[in-house]
Order: structure tokens, then C-alpha cells, then sequence
């Protein structure tokens, strides 16, 4: 392996679905290697398996937020995953004038992935709700993205993997990119989300928090500051850290320029040990 510091990105929201600003990103992406890094990026397609879905009359119920997945929905899943979202980042990556290549979980057994049962409490009482294909990361076998990596390609990740059986699962974007981060012990794992960080006051822009630790995201929770869309995207940060990777941040896709400055605390919030 070369040794180079290594970056994993987890990309999506509308950073991805504006194609001004999806341009915008994979050049500061390409910058970033320019400067001597090695990158990842990792990808789900949540509007992009919206729009397929309903265009097939396909029903896709939300459980705590969570999309069950029916064995027929996963197929159309992965078909705009991997066929249309993941082709289109590594032919813009290319055109670009960088060399990207797409794979998923699945390739290589690159992610080793199995059934996650969801837990939530009514009343006070356990329930336990089957989504279907809907999956969980337990393992990881890094050596297809070292080979990658060694080449100087830049993998392209879509976050589908299978089971030991073979059987497709649909992972969350953000659980999915945080274990990879880990595994890869990834120097800095950054999620794009639409937001300039995590914000101390939800209604106020302004206030970022720009570090905190592992021991301070409890508190976080139970103050109500880490809530909503935050709290996935916090864990997969708490996750990567805890599991290897040196450092973790949450910046803005929307404002591509927060990118090339991924490496210090002018934008963004940051989460170390």
C-alpha cells in the first residue's frame, strides 16, 4: 500500500441531486487527491430510489424512518444504486480526468452484510419489526479497495452488500460509509448532509459546534441538540471513530467549497475521541 492519507466520503442529499453542485463537489473531490490523498466515496440515492419506485407503482412504507425494502423494491434498488447513481459519479469522476471505478458491498465481498431486525419501544414495551432487505455491515474485507487504491483509482461505493448466502440488502448510507471509514482506519471520514454541522441551536445557522468528543454525544442526545436526521449521521461518525478511523466531520455538500478545508476547524463540526 502507498502510504497516503486516506479520506472517505460519504456523499448524498442534495449535494448529489443538483448537478451544478454535484460537479462542484467531485472537482474539490479530485483537488483533494491532487494534493496527495487517497479517496473513498461511498453513496446511497435516496431521491433517486424515490422517483423509481414511484414510477414502477412500487409502495415503499417509512418505519421510524427507515424504508422497508420487499425483495421487489431491493431489486429496483439496487438497479438505480448501483446502475444509474453509481455510473453516473464514476463517468463524471472520469470526464473529470480522474480514473473512478464503481463497485458496491456486493463486489469482491468488499462488505459482508446481514439481516437487521429493527427495535423500537411502544409504551414502554420492546417491539421488534422485521424491514425486510434491509441489512447491517459485519464485515469488512478492505483488500479490493487497497488494489484499488494502490492503482490510483478512486472507488466509488454503492451501499448495497449481501449476506454469506448471497442475498442483496439495502444498508443506510451513513451506517454503511461510518463502518467503511473504520475499517479502512480512514484519516478523516466526512458526511455531506445540508447543513453547515451540527448546530447547537437548530433555528440558528450560526451555531456550529465545531469539535466534541465521543463522551459528549450522550449529553448531546439527551439535551435534544443531536436529533432528527442528525442522530444517523452522528452515529456513523461516533461508529468510524470508534472503530478506527482518526477523525470524523459533518460539513455542508451544499457549499462544495467547505471540501478543500476538511482538514482544519473553519467549517464543518468535527468528532474525535
Amino acid at each position: 500500500m502507498k502510504d497516503r492519507p486516506l479520506i472517505v466520503i460519504k456523499y448524498g442529499g442534495n449535494a448529489m441531486t443538483d448537478e451544478r453542485l454535484r460537479k462542484e463537489v467531485l472537482k474539490n473531490i479530485i483537488y483533494l487527491k491532487g494534493k496527495g490523498y487517497d479517496v473513498v466515496i461511498s453513496h446511497g440515492g435516496g431521491p433517486y430510489i424515490k422517483k423509481v419506485l414511484d414510477d414502477a407503482n412500487v409502495e415503499s412504507e417509512f418505519i421510524d424512518g427507515q424504508r422497508k425494502t420487499t425483495p421487489e423494491a431491493f431489486k429496483y434498488i439496487e438497479m438505480v444504486l448501483k446502475g444509474q447513481v453509481n455510473s453516473d459519479l464514476v463517468k463524471e469522476l472520469n470526464l473529470l480526468g480522474n480514473k473512478a471505478v464503481g463497485l458496491s458491498g456486493r463486489d469482491g465481498q468488499t462488505v459482508i452484510a446481514a439481516k437487521r431486525i429493527h427495535k423500537r419501544f411502544v409504551d414502554g414495551i420492546e417491539e421488534f419489526i422485521d424491514l425486510g432487505r434491509v441489512g447491517k455491515v459485519v464485515e469488512v474485507n478492505r483488500a479490493l479497495i487497497d488494489l484499488l487504491l494502490d492503482g490510483d483509482f478512486i472507488p466509488v461505493i454503492a451501499c448495497i452488500a449481501a449476506d454469506k448466502n448471497g442475498t442483496g440488502y439495502n444498508i443506510n448510507g451513513d451506517t454503511f460509509s461510518g463502518t467503511l471509514a473504520g475499517a479502512l482506519k480512514a484519516d478523516q471520514f466526512v458526511i455531506l448532509t445540508d447543513v453547515d454541522g451540527l448546530l447547537k441551536n437548530k433555528d440558528d445557522p450560526a451555531s456550529v459546534i465545531r469539535n466534541l468528543t465521543l463522551s459528549e454525544i450522550q449529553t448531546l442526545k439527551d439535551e435534544g441538540i443531536i436529533q432528527g436526521g442528525m442522530i444517523p449521521k452522528i452515529e456513523a461518525c461516533e461508529n468510524a471513530v470508534n472503530s478506527g478511523a482518526r477523525s470524523a466531520k459533518i460539513i455542508n455538500g451544499t457549499k462544495p467549497e467547505q471540501l478543500l478545508s476538511i482538514l482544519d476547524d473553519r467549517h464543518g463540526s468535527s468528532i474525535t475521541k
